[in-house]
């Protein structure tokens, strides 16, 4: 199966359990495979399917208090 990296900036992500609310959120949509939040780096990184769109993991992100844009210049297939 292919899979897509999608990375995305998030503000608000300031320590250890804010990656952890935001890791859980995303990760419960089907489509997604492995997540990656970094506060030190402020970004979010999902591997996911193609049926994986970016508007459901920034509602994802915001479900967790926090706000995302897709950073489409570091997104690339796996």
């Amino acid at each position: 199966m292919e899979l897509f990296t999608s990375t995305y900036r998030v503000t608000g992500m300031t320590c250890g359990h804010c990656e952890a609310s935001i890791t859980e959120e995303v990760g419960e949509l089907a489509e997604v495979e492995s997540v990656v939040a970094s506060a030190a780096e402020g970004t979010l990184t999902v591997v996911g399917t193609p049926a994986l769109q970016q508007t459901d993991v920034i509602a994802a992100v915001r479900q967790a208090g926090y706000s995302a844009t897709a950073d489409p210049s570091i997104s690339h297939h796996s």
